[in-house]
């Protein structure tokens, strides 16, 4: 039992991955990005609410439905990286600051986004 409360606090000491992630579809080029702290984990559960009908975007989760899984990109667009101070935890300023560039650089490329 010790083991599995010390193998816990190990996970919840690690550092994420953070940064942006977009969900491309291949057919449109419409895009659904999404800042987060866990990149990895949020990538996985966008995939999984996708492939269960359930995610938040509609007109993202209607066009997965039509045309297939395979016919989207999952990608990191940046990562961003932890501060020097370790005292610092809280990230969100710098990640909805990160999704607002990149917003304005997709924008920029003539880029659309999926309506929600």
């Amino acid at each position: 039992m010790d083991r599995r409360k010390e193998l816990k606090r190990q996970y919840k000491l690690m550092k994420k991955q953070m940064g942006i992630f977009a969900i491309r579809s291949k057919s449109s080029d419409k895009y659904y990005i999404k800042a987060t702290d866990d990149l990895k984990g949020t990538m996985n559960g966008a995939k999984a609410r996708l492939w269960g009908g359930s995610h938040p975007n509609r007109g993202l989760q209607k066009e997965w439905k039509e045309i297939g899984e395979e016919n989207f990109i999952f990608e990191v667009l940046e990562e961003l990286e932890y501060d020097k101070d370790e005292s610092k935890t809280d990230y969100s300023e710098e990640l909805t600051l990160l999704q607002m560039i990149w917003e304005e650089k997709l924008l920029k490329e003539n880029a659309t986004f999926f309506k929600k």
